[in-house]
């Protein structure tokens, strides 16, 4: 019993920090918070009671299933998001099951919350960049389209996919990843094409 109650604390300690600490600091999304808090203490309360009726572990894990299915049909999410949600989900699950080692439940959320922390860090990757951009003109020829979207983003575009190709109206709709670069080389460049617009 005191395992149980100490793995309840733990769950609460943990989602509080992946919901406000780590995801609320850096997104401020109030409605995803009491989405992950709420999703997390309903799957602790249910694997705990699963748990102490000796229903099988199986259950449990369907019960997990259930519940992404309905969230994730429910509204539209980000995939950092879906992140998050699966983190919340996990850690309800983890400290809700019965354990003969509490040690194994309270390891592997210390896991998910640093793995969140980090996977999520705004230093990570922060010069990549997504962006689905209309441009005013149909370009089927890609390697025009790429070059025509980095002039215009002065960024370096690592992929491209056209979503939608309008001859009629001229437009192209094009999804897009790219890498920002530094602000001295992004004023260098701004420079650098003022001066030749003034050599004209």
């Amino acid at each position: 019993m005191n395992a149980t109650f100490l793995l309840i604390g733990v769950d609460l300690v943990a989602a509080g920090i992946l919901s406000l600490a780590i995801y609320y600091q850096r997104h401020r999304r109030r409605d995803l918070v009491v989405a992950f808090l709420g999703v997390n203490v309903g799957v602790l309360a249910v694997t705990t009671v699963l748990g102490s009726s000796e229903v099988a572990v199986g259950l449990g894990l369907g019960l997990f299933g259930v519940l992404s299915i309905i969230r994730l049909r429910s509204s539209e999410i980000s995939q950092r998001e879906v992140a998050y949600y699966f983190a919340a989900l996990a850690i309800g699950l983890v400290t809700g099951l019965p354990a003969t080692d509490v040690w194994i439940p309270i390891g592997l959320v210390a896991l998910i919350l640093a793995v969140m922390w980090a996977a999520d860090h705004p230093r990570l990757l922060s010069r990549s960049r997504h962006q689905t951009i209309h441009v005013d003109r149909a370009m089927p020829d890609e390697s025009e389209l790429r070059a025509e979207v980095e002039r215009r983003l002065g960024a370096t575009v690592t992929s491209l996919t056209v979503q939608h190709l309008d001859l009629v109206d001229d437009t192209t709709l094009v999804d897009v990843r790219f890498r920002s670069e530094p602000p001295r080389a992004r004023s260098g460049a701004v420079q650098e094409s003022r001066m030749s617009g003034a050599g004209r």
